[in-house]
């Protein structure tokens, strides 16, 4: 049995682990590397042939772990692809989101001579996303499903994200049963709608994330406390907006969730929210399809108030025109809007209008790669570019560890230790600073831990 990094391999996007039992091919999530500038002419570099991978397990929806899955089907991939089924619906969702991303970047340039777009090739089209949602097969949460006479594979709920799983493979290799596990991204506990992750069973051999490792979470204030200070600060106090980048599956429902039990408590007085993304409002309608799958407090909420996603003063932004006016919107507000790390979506529109004004606060409540437009705000930088313009910055920029989706270093060396004494831990997912930081405090238990490099090979 033989394992290979080539994806979030000493960083955190790209998610991509290639498994081979014998002649047999797994690839444990296909995400998306965006950490390079060029990253749309390196993501369709496959370090194999496609053709040759016979089973790809996708542990959850976001775009690091899923968003290059139609390239390989593009080039040769023709097998299943097994997820959960919320994972399944939110991917989907992604992906087609992912090919307009890509025809507009291709547009930005002047058209050539033929006629034809200059700017950067999509990646795939909404063919080649057509085609990968038909290799979707649905697995639920802890019944394992036989993949050959040798291979079989269990889900196990890790919050994070709706239908968010970690991988627990169980091997016949060459008369010796071997188990492995794939976390995928490890959320935390009491997380807005979110079910707490279940604990893992004790495994041989364990590739986890590692995006907080060293990092704790603030335990000095709840979310919802610092939602009603953000919040009392940006448009109560003075009459003005806060503007909350949030990605469109996930954050934004869980955002969405917190927002309505602080304003059915009657914390603040009534200040109206736009949510302005439409890919949200798609996201919602699957929260809302899988609701059995979310937490206990959203079902109780369902019970005695209502829809967790609705409530007065609350506004779905869906047209282009009604985003358009959000912006003429002068009275104190909330917008909420995607993409979380500023590169794309109607948050831009908004940041253009707004980055200027001292009466905007823009909240971050997610982590920003290096290189992207929120990485550079929160960095400090006084003047950034925004729809070809050099603007300097004026508004106030916070940030919340809050409503991260992760685990933070404790949760990660919990949910490492439910696994037993595995014969190695593998450590990916994470920028070089956390991924040593956990291997250090791992080592001092008496674990066996690697920093595995793109690419390395580790027979198992």
């Amino acid at each position: 049995m033989k394992l290979t990094f080539w994806g979030a391999a000493q960083q955190v996007t790209g998610s991509m682990h290639l498994l081979e039992v014998g002649h047999y091919k797994i690839l444990i999530d296909c995400g998306l590397d965006y950490e390079k500038e060029t990253y749309q002419e390196e993501n369709q570099q496959f370090p194999f042939d496609p053709a040759s991978i016979n089973l790809v397990i996708l542990t959850h929806a976001h775009i690091d772990h899923s968003g290059n899955l139609p390239t390989l089907v593009r080039l040769g991939f023709d097998g299943q692809v097994l997820c959960t089924p919320p994972t399944a619906d939110l991917t989907s969702i992604l992906l087609f989101d992912s090919v307009e991303l890509f025809l507009r970047k291709a547009s930005r340039k002047p058209r050539t001579k033929r006629g034809n777009f200059s700017g950067p090739k999509p990646l795939y089209l909404h063919k080649h996303v057509m085609d990968t949602i038909d290799r979707f097969v649905t697995i639920a949460f802890n019944k394992p499903f036989k993949i050959n006479g040798d291979i079989s594979l269990s889900f196990v709920p890790v919050g994070h994200l709706l239908g968010a799983a970690a991988a627990i493979l169980t091997i016949n290799d060459n008369g010796i049963e071997k188990k492995i596990a794939f976390t995928g991204d490890i959320g935390r506990e009491n997380y807005p709608v979110l079910v707490n992750p279940d604990p893992l069973p004790e495994v041989d051999y364990l590739v986890s994330e590692a995006t907080y490792g060293g990092r704790m979470h603030t335990k000095n204030q709840t979310l919802e406390e610092r939602l009603v200070q953000e919040i009392t600060e940006a448009c109560i106090k003075s009459p003005g907006r806060l503007i909350i980048p949030a990605f469109s599956i996930g954050r934004t429902q869980s955002l969405v969730f917190a927002l309505n039990q602080i304003f059915t408590k009657k914390l603040l007085p009534p200040i109206q929210i736009f949510v302005d993304s439409p890919m949200a409002i798609q996201a919602t309608e699957v929260y809302r399809k899988h609701h059995n799958l979310v937490n206990q407090e959203a079902k109780d909420f369902y019970q005695t108030m209502g829809d967790e996603f609705e409530f007065e003063h609350l506004a779905y932004v869906q047209t282009m025109k009604e985003s358009k006016d959000v912006s003429n919107y002068f009275d104190p507000c909330i917008i909420i809007s995607s993409a979380g790390m500023l590169e794309g979506g109607r948050i831009q529109d908004h940041l253009y209008y707004n980055i200027q004004n001292y009466y905007c606060t823009i909240l971050f409540i997610g982590y920003c790669a290096k290189g992207t437009l929120g990485y550079k705000l929160l960095s400090g930088a006084p003047i950034v570019r925004i729809k070809d313009r050099e603007m300097m910055v004026y508004a106030t920029i916070h940030q919340t560890d809050l409503l991260s989706g992760h685990g933070d270093h404790n949760d990660l060396i919990k949910t490492i230790k439910q696994t037993g004494q595995p014969k190695k831990v593998f450590l990916v997912h994470g920028e070089d600073k956390s991924l040593q930081s956990l291997s250090l405090a791992l080592q001092e238990d008496g674990f066996n831990v690697a920093v595995p490099d793109r690419g390395e090979v580790f027979e198992l």
